[in-house]
């Protein structure tokens, strides 16, 4: 179900996003309140708020395992520090992805669990249902760690009314 997971984003012209926005997140667990909101904002902005559900969900385990998995145990939880995770958004005519880059060179682990009734461990797995489609790859240059991505399609603007 979720191999490969290194995977990159299918093919989408940079050229071609009509929006973009992003947020800062600091190593704290409210930031998943935080990113939950910069994104209603946003898809409000885009007037794409219909899609904001299952949007909202996919931020929160991405930006949940980012501040979980991807942070070294001893990384500060202050409000002082430089904020370690970053959500991304990015709106294509017919797509939208969810990015979060955090900075841990580690790939995400989906566990396999027969126990739905858990209370941690299905992140991946709602992402993958919740998402057409999604991955992740290292960051290069200058930047380290990585991005773990999500993918939604949209629908296609609907044609202008003619008036006669």
């Amino acid at each position: 179900m979720l191999e490969p997971l290194r995977q990159g984003l299918p093919p989408l012209d940079p050229a071609a996003v009509s929006d973009a926005a992003s947020c800062a997140l600091p190593a704290r667990y409210e930031a998943v309140r935080e990113a939950r909101q910069f994104s209603r904002r946003t898809l409000d902005q885009w007037d794409i708020g219909e899609r904001f559900d299952d949007v909202c969900l996919v931020v929160s385990e991405l930006v949940t395992n980012a501040l979980r998995h991807a942070l070294p145990a001893d990384t500060p939880r202050g409000r002082e520090q430089e904020p370690p995770v970053r959500l991304h958004l990015m709106r294509w005519t017919t797509r939208l992805v969810c990015a979060v880059r955090d900075p841990s060179h580690d790939s995400p682990v989906a566990r396999e669990t027969d126990d739905f009734s858990a209370e941690s461990g299905r992140g991946l797995f709602l992402v993958d249902s919740f998402a057409d489609s999604w991955g992740w790859h290292p960051l290069a240059g200058t930047l380290s760690g990585k991005v773990v991505w999500a993918l939604f399609r949209l629908p296609p603007p609907a044609a202008p009314a003619t008036t006669e």
